[in-house]
């Protein structure tokens, strides 16, 4: 499966963005698919993910309440809807798949897509 990232850019803090995450090649509704994000200089770190059926989906402690993971089957898309940004968002923000269960270990992952840059300034 080929992931498409996309949604990021620009903006300032308090503001919201969505991201999407667009799969071609297979459906990717037997798929988990978890957001990851890095920053420059710092190890690549989970996001949220959402499980095949969207029944699960575990967010990091430090984007919690702020940030929604949803997906929509049909369009082949997961999306991160993004809320009250904050400058330590800054990131790129990479989506991936697994079969079946989700994973919130960047390794577990079997196929990703291009990071698309969120950068939040203050």
């Amino acid at each position: 499966v080929q992931l498409q990232a996309s949604g990021g850019g620009l903006v300032q803090a308090g503001d919201s963005l969505m991201l999407s995450c667009t799969a071609s090649g297979r459906a990717l509704s037997d798929y988990a698919v978890g957001w990851f994000r890095q920053a420059p200089g710092k190890e690549r770190e989970f996001v949220a993910a959402i499980s095949w059926r969207g029944a699960s989906t575990p967010y990091a402690d430090s984007v919690k309440g702020r940030f929604t993971i949803s997906r929509d089957n049909a369009k082949n898309t997961v999306y991160l809807q993004m809320s009250s940004l904050q400058p330590e968002d800054t990131a790129d923000y990479r989506c991936a798949a697994k079969k079946w269960l989700y994973g919130t270990i960047w390794t577990e992952y079997d196929y990703w897509g291009q990071g698309t840059l969120v950068t939040v300034s203050s």
